[in-house]
C-alpha cells in the first residue's frame, strides 16, 4: 500500500492517506474499480472523493448527479479467509467425439438461476443465493421484485433482459428437440418464465412500463451480496410522454416469443402473455422515442442506437403468435436493410430470419445471405489468429454467438445449411474450447474461475463480503456455472482477471445467444446419431436434494440415464 497525501484542489485541504486506492469508474458499462499505486505528486487530473464507509456502502453522501469522472473507493479490510466445500458440479457422460452441448446447455441454464432477484423459489438450486432487493416497487407502490440482475452488478436493466429473454425463447422454439433429449424441457420453461413474470409486472397498465430498476452508479459502487443490499432502488417509468419504443418493443417481443412456447403447456399463461405483448406492441409504436433520451441515466450502460428494429422484431414475433396481418405490414413498414450484429441493441439480423420463415420471400434471403456474408471469412468481419468471428473486444464472444444462433436458424430454413452450420459450430467450439482453453466457467479446460461477478465471488454469509473480495487474488468463492465470460482480444489473449470487465464480466445477454446455438448443434447431433441408428441419451437434471447433498458431501451427483433409440 502506498503512504501518500491526496490534494484535494478545489478546497485546498491536504488529506493523509494510507491505502491503496479503488477507481470505480461509472462510465463505458464502469462496473470496474481499478487499482493502482498512487503518485507521489500534489496535481491530480481527477478529483479524489473519499466518502465514508457504512456497512460496506460506499456512496453515503454523494450528491446525485452523474459527472463525477472517477470516485476513488477505500474498501475496508480483513482478515477473514473462509473455506468451503466445492460446489456441484454433476458428471455427464462424455461425448463419443467433440463437446458434450447438453452439459453446457443445462449449466447456461443454471447460470440464469444464480442472476435471479426477489424470492427465490423452495427448488431454488444455487445454494450460496437467496432473497433480495425484495422491496423493488414502482413509483407508486407496485410490485417490481423478481427479474434478473443484469451482469456482475444487480441493476436490473429491462433492455439486454428483454433482448436475453427473446435470444433464449427463440432458440427453444427452433431447437426444442434438444431441451427434450437432454432432460432440459422443464428447466427451460422455468428459466424463460422468471423474467416473463417480471415483465408482467413492470407493465401495470397499457400505456406505462418500467425499464429499470435501481441506480447504476450507486449500484455499482457497491461489490457484496444482493442478499445483503439495503441501498435505494429507483425504478425508471416510461409513458407517453417519456417513450421509450425499443425497450417496449424488445419486451413485446419477449412476450410474444414467450405466448408461442407456453400455448401448448399452459394456455392461460400463455393468453396472458399475449395481452401484455400486444399492448406493449401498441404502445411502442404509437408513442415513438428512445428510451435512453426518457432515462438519461442509462445512457452511460445501454444507450440505444434507435428502435426501428425493435418494432420489427416485435411485430415479427405477434405475427408469428397470432397470425394477424397488421403485425406483418407493421413489420415489413419498419424493415431496414442491413445489421451489424445481432445483439441486445440491434434485431435486424433476427428479424430478418424471423420474417424468411413466416413470408418466404426471397428478399429476405437474400438479404440473410448478405448479413451472413460479413461475417464468413473473407467478409467485413475480423478474425482472430485462432478462428473466433471478432466484431467488437467488449464482450467478443457474445457477437459471434448470437450470429451462430442466427445461422443455425436460417439453416434450418434451407439457407445454405452446410456453410452455416459449420462456421456457427467452428464458433462455438472456439467458446468450447477450441480456442485453446474453454470460456465458460465451470466446463471444459482451463475454464475462467475469476468473473467480473460479485455474489460468487463473496464467501458464505456470515463472513463479511467487501471490495477486499473483488481484489483478492484467488478464485471465485463460488462457481457461477454455465457462464459465459466476455471474450478474448483480437489476438486471442486472455488473462482470468476478476478486474477485467471487458473479457471477463459475464451479462445474461452473452449467454442468451450461446445456449441458443449450443442447442441447435446439440439437435443437429441427435439427429445425426439418430440417421446412424444410435442410442441418444436423456439427461435429467438433480434434485435439489441431491444438489445440497453434494454441496454437504462433497461427492460426485449421479445423474439419472435413460437411454432409447
Amino acid at each position: 500500500m502506498v503512504h501518500t497525501s491526496l490534494y484535494l484542489l478545489t478546497a485546498c485541504v491536504a488529506v493523509n492517506v494510507v491505502h491503496a486506492v479503488f477507481l470505480v469508474r461509472p462510465f463505458l458499462n464502469g462496473r470496474i474499480p481499478t487499482t493502482f499505486g498512487l503518485p507521489r505528486h500534489n496535481f491530480w487530473p481527477y478529483i479524489p472523493i473519499i466518502p465514508p464507509v457504512k456497512d460496506n456502502k460506499t456512496y453515503y453522501g454523494l450528491p446525485k448527479h452523474n459527472f463525477w469522472p472517477w470516485i476513488p473507493v477505500v474498501p475496508p479490510e480483513d482478515d477473514l479467509t473462509p473455506v468451503t466445500p466445492p460446489g456441484p458440479t454433476p458428471p455427464w457422460p462424455d461425448p463419443e467425439g467433440g463437446y458434450n452441448y447438453g452439459e453446457a446447455m443445462y449449466k447456461s441454464i443454471l447460470f440464469y438461476e444464480a442472476q435471479r432477484s426477489g424470492y427465490l423459489p423452495d427448488n431454488n438450486r444455487i445454494t450460496w443465493r437467496g432473497n433480495s432487493a425484495t422491496d423493488d416497487r414502482g413509483m407508486f407502490g407496485e410490485d417490481l421484485t423478481g427479474g434478473w440482475y443484469d451482469a456482475g452488478d444487480y441493476v436490473k436493466f429491462g433492455f439486454p433482459m428483454a433482448g436475453a429473454t427473446t435470444m433464449l425463447l427463440w432458440g427453444f422454439l427452433e431447437f426444442k428437440e434438444a431441451y427434450e433429449g437432454t432432460g432440459l424441457l422443464e428447466d427451460m420453461y422455468d428459466c424463460v418464465k422468471w423474467p416473463l413474470d417480471y415483465f408482467q409486472k413492470a407493465h401495470p397498465t397499457k400505456y406505462e412500463f418500467y425499464a429499470q430498476v435501481g441506480d447504476p452508479y450507486v449500484d455499482h459502487s457497491f461489490w457484496g451480496r444482493p442478499e445483503d443490499m439495503d441501498m435505494y432502488r429507483p425504478s425508471y417509468r416510461l409513458t407517453p410522454e417519456r417513450p421509450g419504443s425499443d425497450v417496449i418493443g424488445e419486451t413485446a417481443a419477449a412476450l410474444a416469443a414467450g405466448f408461442v412456447a407456453f400455448k401448448p403447456k399452459d394456455p392461460v399463461y400463455a393468453a396472458e402473455l399475449l395481452r401484455h405483448a400486444e399492448e406493449l406492441f401498441d404502445f411502442a409504436d404509437r408513442y415513438r422515442g428512445k428510451y435512453s433520451d426518457s432515462i438519461p441515466i442509462v445512457e452511460e450502460f445501454y444507450t440505444s442506437s434507435g428502435y426501428r428494429d425493435e418494432l420489427t422484431w416485435a411485430a415479427a414475433w405477434l405475427y408469428r403468435a397470432t397470425g394477424l396481418r397488421k403485425y406483418l405490414v407493421a413489420a415489413e413498414r419498419n424493415y431496414d436493410r442491413g445489421s451489424w450484429a445481432q445483439s441486445w441493441d440491434e434485431k435486424t439480423a433476427g428479424a430478418t430470419v424471423l420474417l424468411y420463415k413466416l413470408t418466404k420471400q426471397r428478399r429476405y434471403r437474400l438479404e440473410i445471405e448478405d448479413i451472413m456474408r460479413d461475417w464468413l471469412p473473407g467478409g467485413s468481419v475480423d478474425y482472430t489468429p485462432k478462428g473466433l468471428a471478432f466484431r467488437m473486444r467488449w464482450g467478443s464472444l457474445r457477437y459471434s454467438a448470437n450470429m451462430a444462433t442466427v445461422a443455425l436458424a436460417a439453416a434450418n430454413l434451407g439457407v445454405k445449411p452446410d456453410l452455416y452450420r459449420k462456421w456457427a459450430q467452428d464458433q462455438i467450439h472456439y467458446m468450447l474450447g477450441e480456442g485453446g482453453r474453454s470460456y465458460v466457467i465451470g466446463f471444459g479446460f482451463n475454464p475462467p474461475t475469476r468473473p467480473h461477478h460479485a455474489s460468487s465471488s463473496c464467501d458464505p454469509s456470515p463472513w463479511p463480503c467487501t471490495w477486499s473480495d473483488f481484489s483478492k487474488s484467488e478464485p471465485n468463492t463460488h462457481t457461477l456455472y454455465g457462464a459465459l465470460v466476455g471474450g478474448p482480444d483480437i489476438y486471442d489473449n486472455f488473462v482470468d482477471d476478476r478486474a477485467d470487465y471487458i473479457h471477463n464480466e459475464v451479462t445474461t445477454d452473452y449467454n442468451a445467444g450461446f445456449q441458443s446455438a449450443v442447442a441447435g448443434l446439440k439437435l443437429l447431433e441427435m439427429k445425426k446419431q439418430a440417421a446412424e441408428g444410435k442410442a441418444t441419451i436423456s439427461l435429467s437434471t438433480p434434485t435439489l436434494a441431491e444438489i445440497r447433498s453434494v454441496e454437504k458431501h462433497s461427492q460426485p451427483l449421479v445423474r439419472l440415464i435413460r437411454t432409447s433409440k
